[in-house]
């Protein structure tokens, strides 16, 4: 990865040479006063990016930020439907009652592990390939955040081509005031919960530290859905100079969790907590780091650089036939038959640079931001492994040789840049580019036989994105917002990898393209009203899908999707909307609502187009639902708050075809929507200690947000039911 090094040298050089060119040139320099990028005010937890942070440019994009301490929510398990409650349109996978593995998705989009997000920890990469297999298997523990930072669609020229935007993920730092302090948080639940995070933290001259160590684990609320997971994180942070800092952060994941796997619609309505697999693991260890470093070269120019790396793996083995396929003893043997054993190992790493420089033009401020991404990645994939015949997490194979073993690698080099316009005091324009390349190569076999060896392929692609924002200050805290960015997602490797012998590649596979637009009215008014009004359209070109064609299943492009609606999140504090004297308590009510018509609007496959029973126009794109509405009310009196929150989801399709009718297995079939209630409660008391406690799901509502056609299946999988968690903590 020479080239990357090189490349990030190579533009750090030039940063630091024009900077000290300035600095040693004082006839040529003016020192412009600072541009002010106040963000929003907080109101029930809720705040929005100011314009620039850390060299990037926010203003004229969607932004919601989730303060993690100004919420009730079941942290305890990532309680994904409490947590991202006042970010509208949010559609969320419930399926991992563990809160291990987070699926969200928006606009339409797939939930599945998040995988049309660009998801980050601290502003770096987390998932083992953001182009060749972006699904996040690690997600930090929702105590140890302090926020989470979401960016919708237009964040593809600063972050990436992801048609979903950024998820960052903003771990707490040490307490600045003190050298030392610990936190501690116990927590009990249903089913044997049990999840303890402690963690240390502080700042000793120019030093700071954090670090924290979690665990969790519990039976689960399904029969066979039994984990345990383990999570440690350590950062540094060192002020060199008054303008340089220096940081280093570490992470470290190991989880254990039995698949309880899919059920048939019938087995669902017979009992939807029972299980007919307790034979089936999955584990996946990860290791992040990163190495942070940041210069204020000048009172207008800002320069940082954030290198970082993961070493990590999925694995799973166990019985993975149809649910409608019993996992019983064999007579001729008298044993279980062998299970199946598949492992995936990812190493990645990369470099971000980024520079921004405050400039004066026709006597307006303006912000220019900018910088280059290089990055690589290898994963290495053994599939369809002769597994043990026993019950517990073993990956043990009784022959060497994997079924299927297969070797992937992505290359990616970026070069980006926005700039704010300021258009007299209150307009804001920020156009941007973004020049990508990406480099994708796969080598291997997929069975063992003469044939099923694969001849090594390599793909590159050189693409221009752009995009225009812009922001209207209608009043000191309001603004209408508008923007337009496009969107690309190169082919994954299993998209560019036969499933089958039988199964044929296109060899004109085209990634996936298009763009995100918005418009939206957003601000506070007084600390007694926060609110976000926006519609939006999502237009995807060349989704890829599978279908029979000449007697064998072909996968293509199958066509062109739209998502288009109206996103909406407002919140009025009932009692400062009358009076500031607030001695009996304030009450926040809040409501999101979602509506969304996501449809394809165009056949790509001129074989079958015109047949009308396999033509997909017209059909409501797969997992998204036709509105999402939460509402929500907390009371609070000095330490005391309390939550009750309604979630209500339509129905969706679960196949591009809209089929109404399950099929035996449960792997396709409509999924009827659901209103789920939850209520939390949270008493703060001398100062340094806390009790908090909820039920989730109070009905007991029996619903399910996905079917699976492999792991965690296949089948439908069912959400939890009512469930209690009591937790209590401490700081010092």
């Amino acid at each position: 990865m020479k080239k990357t090094y090189l490349f990030i040298s190579i533009f750090s050089i030039t940063v630091f040479s024009i900077a000290h060119a300035q600095q040693n040139d004082t006839s040529q320099i003016t020192f412009l006063r600072e541009v002010v990028v106040k963000g929003q005010k907080s109101i029930g937890g809720m705040e929005r990016m100011p314009d620039m942070k850390e060299n990037v440019i926010f203003a004229g994009k969607k932004t919601e930020v989730i303060r993690l301490d100004k919420i009730n929510a079941d942290l305890s398990t990532n309680n994904t439907r409490q947590v991202f409650a006042k970010v509208p349109g949010m559609s969320i996978w419930e399926n991992d009652g563990s809160g291990i593995q987070v699926g969200v998705g928006v606009r339409g989009l797939s939930p599945n592990r998040n995988w049309e997000f660009n998801v980050r920890q601290n502003g770096y990469d987390i998932t083992p390939d953001i182009f060749g297999y972006s699904e996040a298997y690690y997600n930090p523990p929702m105590e140890a955040l302090e926020k989470i930072e979401v960016i919708r669609g237009a964040a593809s020229l600063q972050f990436g081509p992801q048609f979903g935007g950024l998820l960052n993920y903003q771990i707490k730092k040490g307490n600045p005031n003190k050298p030392f302090t610990f936190e501690t948080q116990q927590t009990v639940g249903s089913y044997g919960l049990f999840n303890s995070y402690n963690a240390i933290g502080g700042t000793h001259k120019k030093f700071s530290y954090y670090g924290f160590f979690h665990t969790r684990s519990a039976d689960g609320w399904r029969n066979n859905s039994r984990y345990n997971t383990y999570t440690g994180y350590f950062s540094a942070n060192y002020q060199l100079t008054q303008k340089m800092n220096i940081s280093l952060e570490y992470t470290k994941m190991d989880y254990k969790s039995q698949q309880p796997g899919g059920l048939t619609d019938a087995q669902y309505k017979e009992n939807s907590r029972q299980s007919f697999r307790e034979r089936n693991w999955f584990g996946a260890p990860w290791n992040v780091a990163s190495l942070t470093f940041k210069y204020d070269i000048s009172k207008s120019v800002s320069f940082n650089i954030k290198s970082f790396g993961s070493i990590a793996e999925r694995n799973s083995v166990g019985f993975t036939s149809p649910v409608t396929v019993k996992d019983t003893i064999n007579s001729a043997t008298l044993q279980y038959n062998a299970r199946q054993v598949d492992r995936d190992y990812y190493k990645s790493y990369g470099a971000e640079a980024r520079v921004s420089v405050k400039y004066k033009l026709f006597n307006n401020e303006n912000v220019f931001a900018g910088g280059i991404r290089a990055y690589g990645s290898t994963t290495k994939r053994d599939q369809l492994g002769i597994g043990t015949i026993g019950n517990n997490y073993d990956l043990s194979v009784t022959n060497p040789q994997f079924g299927r073993s297969l070797d992937y690698a992505t290359t990616n080099y970026a070069v980006f840049a926005e700039n704010i316009f300021q258009v007299g005091k209150r307009l804001k324009i920020v156009p941007g580019i973004r020049l990508e390349y990406i480099e994708s190569k796969k080598s291997g076999y997929i069975n063992t036989s003469p044939t099923g060896t694969l001849s090594p392929d390599s793909r590159v692609r050189q693409f221009l994105l752009y995009g225009i924002g812009s922001e209207y200050n209608v009043s000191k805290n309001t603004n209408i917002y508008a923007n337009y960015s496009l969107a690309y997602r190169p082919v994954t490797f299993s998209e560019l990898t036969p499933s089958a012998t039988t199964e044929v590649i296109d060899p004109n596979l085209k990634d996936a393209s298009g763009f995100n637009a918005d418009l939206g009215y957003r601000g506070t008014v007084k600390d007694f009203l926060s609110f976000d009004v926006g519609v939006f359209y999502l237009n995807y070109n060349n989704r890829i899908g599978t279908i029979a064609q000449n007697g064998a299943p072909f996968r293509t492009n199958i066509g062109t999707s739209v998502s288009q609606g109206v996103e909406s999140y407002i919140e009025l504090n009932v009692v400062k909307l009358f009076t500031e004297n607030s001695k009996f308590g304030n009450i926040n009510i809040f409501a999101t609502n979602t509506f969304m018509n996501a449809k394809y609007v165009k056949w790509d496959n001129p074989a079958i187009a015109g047949d009308p029973l396999r033509s997909i126009e017209n059909k409501r794109v797969e997992n998204a639902p036709q509105f999402i509405h939460r509402f929500g009310t907390t009371y609070s009196l000095k330490g005391f708050s309390a939550t009750f929150q309604l979630n209500s989801v339509g129905d969706v399709f679960t196949d591009a075809a809209n089929t109404e009718i399950p099929n035996a297995t449960g792997t396709i079939g409509k999924l009827s929507g659901y209103q789920v209630m939850d209520a939390s409660l949270s008493y703060k008391f001398m100062e340094r200690y806390n009790i908090n406690a909820g039920v989730n799901n109070i009905a007991d509502e029996k619903y399910a947000t996905r079917r699976a056609g492999g792991y965690p299946g296949p089948g439908i999988m069912p959400a939890n039911g009512r469930t209690i968690f009591v937790s209590i903590g401490a700081s010092f």
